[in-house]
């Protein structure tokens, strides 16, 4: 699969990119095929950590993870592995869900000889439901009711748009929203 690698605040250096490509490549074993569409790969240097983000959009599905550490080279190894786990989770409930021929099953090769066993994490269970009103109110609204309730997202209909809208707290301290398409 190729990746396009890309830094921010840090120069990426041939050492580095072949490191991303080679730990990258183990997620191929996962794949039938490899996927149509190429992976993204974002380096970054934010307050003394190095961050990586990995996104790999497929059929049905889009794997993202994301890693901070004191070390660039150990983020990348903790990227790739929360990868993996992310693939065998997906593989499993998909192994569970989707029996028939034709299904998202087929995105993922058969492991034969090992056999994925779900943590108990794994299974997706609902605990609460809430309903609620939707006061139309604008974004720097909707941000200052999230921050009162001490939330990281708040759901809100847009005043200008009449939409259904999400705005979350991001992981740099900023503010990031949520359109429907």
């Amino acid at each position: 699969m190729n990746y396009s690698i890309r830094g921010q605040q840090i120069e990426v250096t041939d050492a580095l990119r072949d490191y991303v490509d080679k730990k990258l490549s183990r997620l191929d074993k996962y794949f039938d095929a490899p996927p149509a569409s190429g992976g993204y790969v974002t380096l970054s240097v934010v307050r003394g950590l190095h961050a990586v983000e990995v996104t790999i959009p497929l059929t049905g599905v889009v794997l993202r993870a994301e890693e901070r550490s004191d070390d660039m080279y150990a983020s990348i190894d903790a990227v790739v592995d929360k990868l993996e786990r992310q693939i065998r989770k997906h593989k499993t409930k998909i192994n569970r869900k989707f029996r028939q021929e034709g299904s998202l099953k087929t995105l993922f090769v058969e492991d034969k000889s090992a056999a994925v066993v779900a943590d108990s994490d794994d299974e997706l269970e609902l605990v609460r439901t809430k309903r609620f009103d939707f006061k139309p109110m604008d974004v720097e609204e909707a941000i200052l009711q999230m921050n009162m309730v001490g939330h990281n997202f708040f759901v809100f209909s847009n005043i200008d748009t009449r939409e259904i809208n999400v705005v979350y707290k991001r992981n740099d301290g900023k503010y990031g929203l949520i359109e429907q398409a």
